[in-house]
């Protein structure tokens, strides 16, 4: 690990232009680009680039691709998770992801943080007096049993409860409490899902089919 990726972690400003962040940074991007060009039935290089850009892969995971990791060793993800087009992580910090985990279309995750002052987020100085650009970076944490509508932004510091279902569109700024139903921008939490939302109740939709029971 780096100094300035110690940094990171730490929770404190870093320079995502260290030359050594660079290198992490433009593996996983190249990477990625690679993903990017594979046909979705080439399964084994599709896993094998996968575990390369990855700092943990669950069991079954799926990416439809394209997808874009900044930095890639940072994003852990559990088993059964189900990734759409244009999957977008930006995780200088670290981004944890659990068990059966799907994502619609566009879902983007961020963890940077810009400071808010133009002279301030444009240059400044360093432990040695070096003129630098920095931000800084909160963890996101994503729980297990969760579906994302299309187009869902989850900005940094964001943690979100397991069962919950996140509408499409939702700009998720603050945490979301498990089984919650939230929407909105920004992300608010609507209801909590509960056994009335069962498909059992849904006879029209169900058509024959089962639940299975728990």
């Amino acid at each position: 690990m780096t100094s300035e990726e110690a940094k990171i972690f730490a929770g404190v400003l870093f320079k995502p232009g260290d030359p050594e962040l660079r290198a992490i940074k433009l593996r996983s991007h190249n990477l990625c680009s690679r993903y990017n060009r594979t046909f979705e039935d080439e399964t084994e290089l599709r896993d094998q680039l996968l575990n390369d850009i990855l700092g943990h892969r669950g069991k079954n995971v799926f990416m439809q691709g394209p997808i874009f990791f900044h930095y890639g060793r940072h994003t852990s993800i559990g088993d059964n998770f189900f990734g759409n087009y244009n999957l977008t992580i930006q995780d200088d910090a670290k981004v944890t992801i659990g068990n059966n985990v799907n994502f619609g279309p566009n879902v983007t995750i961020v963890t940077p943080i810009h400071p808010m002052l133009p002279n301030e987020r444009n240059q400044m100085l360093d432990e040695q007096g070096v003129p630098s650009r920095f931000c800084y970076a909160k963890p996101v944490t994503i729980g297990n049993n969760i579906w994302f509508g299309a187009n869902v932004v989850v900005c940094s510091g964001v943690t979100i409860g397991d069962n919950c279902v996140i509408g499409a569109g939702s700009v998720v700024t603050r945490d979301i409490p498990a089984n919650s139903f939230a929407a909105g921008v920004p992300c608010r939490v609507i209801r909590e899902i509960t056994q009335a939302d069962s498909m059992v109740n849904k006879p029209e939709i169900l058509a024959g089919n089962k639940v299975i029971e728990e």
